[in-house]
């Protein structure tokens, strides 16, 4: 494991500057965080504000970069319309329009080098994103050093970084069936009920939207305590008035790109 992060300072070193696609989660933290002790101000964290990115993160990732100390700027993109109608290759049309725009930024601002937080593990499952980056150039200096997941929460955490045990999260647009149209009153409603639910201690948490229903996942264990939560009347009261008819609970618990499960798609 140190090794491996021996590899990654070098990779890192290897950049006149380097742009980090910060998101605020456990691997471009752990990134922006090598990154900055490597080039200092030569590295800064960016982080896109888009209408399918919830207003907690944002503001998170802007208190972890403040925590780390590097450079940091927040950039807000409109919508891709190509993403509007929400289709199964989104995640492709999605990185390729973002990390084309974050290459004119980093052309402005004069950083040679654009990377973003992929590690082995993503290499182990079906993103069409990872495509898009590979097409554009897009440095992944965590895959290339050979880091996993696991190892670079352990990394976080000798580090003492705040995100070593952070929960993943993915955009809210994973919230809703592949083929709706989404508009932004939808994506507020899941972005608000999912932070609501994290101030509530609920951290690992999805609320899936489908047709005036919130679906809730999350890990099986943590269910049985939400069921015995005596603020679980409150919590649905909260729910209700941020516009959704009836609130309900996957027994299931959380499983990824359920909402593709539940179509028939696949991931």
């Amino acid at each position: 494991m140190y090794k491996k992060y021996e590899r990654l300072v070098e990779i890192i070193g290897s950049y006149d500057s380097l742009m980090v696609a910060f998101s605020g989660g456990v691997d471009s933290s752990f990134l922006l965080k090598a990154a900055h002790d490597v080039l200092g101000e030569k590295a800064i964290g960016i982080t896109a504000s888009t209408p399918y990115i919830a207003d907690w993160e944002v503001k998170d990732a802007i208190c972890i970069a403040d925590e780390i100390g590097a450079r940091h700027e927040v950039v807000v993109k409109p919508w891709i319309e190509a993403i509007r109608e929400n289709p199964k290759n989104r995640c492709y049309l999605c990185k390729h329009a973002l990390f084309s725009s974050l290459l004119e930024v980093a052309n402005q601002k004069g950083f040679s080098a654009v990377a973003e937080g992929s590690n082995v593990d993503d290499t182990k499952e079906y993103r069409p994103g990872r495509a898009a980056l590979g097409e554009l150039g897009i440095k992944t200096p965590l895959l290339d050093a050979g880091l996993t997941k696991d190892e670079i929460r352990a990394l976080s955490k000798d580090m003492e970084l705040s995100t070593w045990d952070k929960p993943s999260y993915a955009c809210l647009l994973t919230r809703f069936p592949y083929g709706k149209t989404i508009d932004e009153t939808a994506l507020g409603m899941v972005g608000m009920a999912e932070g609501y639910m994290i101030e509530q201690g609920y951290g690992n948490i999805r609320v899936r939207y489908e047709e005036g229903l919130a679906r809730i996942e999350m890990p099986q264990s943590h269910a049985i305590h939400l069921l015995k939560d005596q603020r679980l009347s409150e919590m649905c009261a909260y729910f209700k008035s941020l516009g959704f008819l009836h609130v309900t609970l996957d027994l299931e618990g959380y499983r990824h790109n359920s909402v593709a499960e539940s179509l028939s798609l696949g991931a």
